[in-house]
């Protein structure tokens, strides 16, 4: 039971991580609005994200729907304790999609104020997703429901909305090119030092699942590629093109989120979380993950033929 209750955490792992690559970009993005001026570039930008960011958010889906079948306990306690930050997310999420597919249908004074509705959408989505981990954590370690005021959450919430901006001016440098190139590649680098700043005050926060992590090979060697990645990122901004500042980003982004989620992983096996406790049935977690298994490839090879269709520069 224990093997099947860990596969299921590593199947919704893998949603969370396509839904932060994917629509996390998206979403930085978006935010982007407030720092490109001009009616060109934002058209481009918008245009880039108009054929895949719907198709991203399937990932989003499939994580709700996954953890309220494999894990109701966890659904419940983690709605229960979110209600107001999760209802904010998705209002966003609703509000993003408004002004990203009715900006080119309206007029010049309407596309302005949905200008000003995307990229606050955006940050309010990134920051929501951001404040839920943290609020999440410290009432996982705490074992405690998180009482008023706390400044991890809202760390929380800037750090992911930093590295979301940070996959964003990738993305644009990508996609965009020389309209906003200098101007990315000079916000990256602020992004940058923002991002590392604050999952720095995250770690000092919280320092119990990083710790678990580190007496662990697997947790050593996640270390070791964050820091060779923190360097390839370094060298990246200073000479690379978008495309592998996009990817250096994922793959960092990717690795600390899998550090963290080793570090839950060790805790459990050390009885602190116990995942099979949290489980659904036996039965049940087989039928999600078969449907899984049918469900998650069709996905990516969906998303796979819309980038292969939508390559290469937006004009």
């Amino acid at each position: 039971m224990e093997g099947l209750a860990s596969l299921s955490a590593a199947t919704l792992l893998f949603s969370l991580l396509m839904y932060l690559m994917l629509d996390g970009t998206d979403l930085g993005v978006g935010m982007l609005f407030l720092c490109i001026k001009g009616e060109e570039p934002r058209r481009r930008m918008a245009h880039s994200m108009l054929p895949i960011w719907d198709a991203n958010e399937t990932w989003l889906v499939l994580l709700a729907g996954g953890t309220l079948a494999l894990f109701p306990a966890v659904y419940a306690g983690a709605l229960s304790l979110l209600y107001i930050p999760v209802f904010l997310l998705l209002l966003s999420l609703i509000l993003r999609a408004m002004a990203l597919e009715y900006r080119d249908k309206a007029s010049k004074r309407v596309r302005a104020f949905l200008d000003l509705v995307l990229p606050l959408a955006s940050c309010l989505a990134a920051f929501s997703q951001g404040f839920c981990a943290g609020t999440l954590v410290s009432r996982f370690l705490s074992n405690d429901a998180v009482q008023g005021f706390s400044i991890f959450p809202v760390l929380c919430g800037l750090g992911l909305t930093s590295g979301y901006l940070l996959l964003g001016c990738g993305w644009i440098r990508w996609r965009i090119g020389q309209p906003v190139e200098k101007q990315a590649a000079r916000l990256s680098g602020y992004f940058f030092l923002l991002c590392c700043g604050l999952c720095i005050a995250v770690m000092l926060l919280e320092p119990l699942p990083w710790r678990q992590a580190w007496q662990y090979a697997a947790g050593k060697t996640l270390s070791v590629i964050i820091l060779l990645l923190l360097f390839a990122m370094i060298i990246v901004l200073k000479r690379g093109q978008g495309l592998l500042q996009l990817i250096v980003t994922l793959a960092l982004m990717t690795t600390i989120v899998l550090l963290l989620a080793a570090g839950f992983y060790w805790l459990s096996a050390n009885n602190l979380i116990s995942l099979t406790a949290a489980a659904s049935s036996k039965t049940t977690q087989l039928v999600i993950l078969v449907g899984s298994a049918v469900v998650i490839p069709l996905t990516l090879a969906y998303h796979s033929w819309v980038f292969w269709l939508f390559r290469g520069k937006v004009l």
